[in-house]
């Protein structure tokens, strides 16, 4: 699995698609322990805190397991977890963006585009 994650990072649209995996990962992951911790009550609540646990480890071991510069990857990760993450509030919890996030977010998306994009 290695191996296949270095040839998938040494492309920029395979970078894309584990960061875009690895946003989805932590984010569910979040939104497991969101659930755990303010929908759910008793043995639900420990298979939701169990499932955050066990998606946020895969995301650190996915994530973590490339060889690549990560800090030069990280404004679009941050951009990609922004946008992850209003989807799934979206899906999961029927939580609407207001028109702060929605502001915000286009400035984390604008930084993200300006780190990865800009040739020094």
């Amino acid at each position: 699995m290695k191996s296949t994650l270095n040839q998938l990072v040494s492309s920029p649209v395979g970078a894309f698609l584990v960061l875009v995996i690895a946003a989805s990962l932590e984010v569910f992951g979040d939104s497991f322990f969101q659930s755990g911790l303010y929908r759910s009550t008793g043995t639900t609540r420990s298979l939701w805190f169990l499932l955050g646990v066990s998606v946020l480890g895969l995301y650190g071991v996915f994530v973590n397991l490339p060889q690549w510069d990560f800090g030069k990857l990280l404004g679009v990760y941050v951009a990609l977890f922004f946008v992850v993450a209003q989807v799934v509030a979206k899906v999961r919890f029927h939580q609407s963006p207001t028109p702060p996030i929605l502001v915000g977010g286009g400035l984390i998306v604008a930084g993200g585009l300006v780190i990865t994009f800009w040739k020094a």
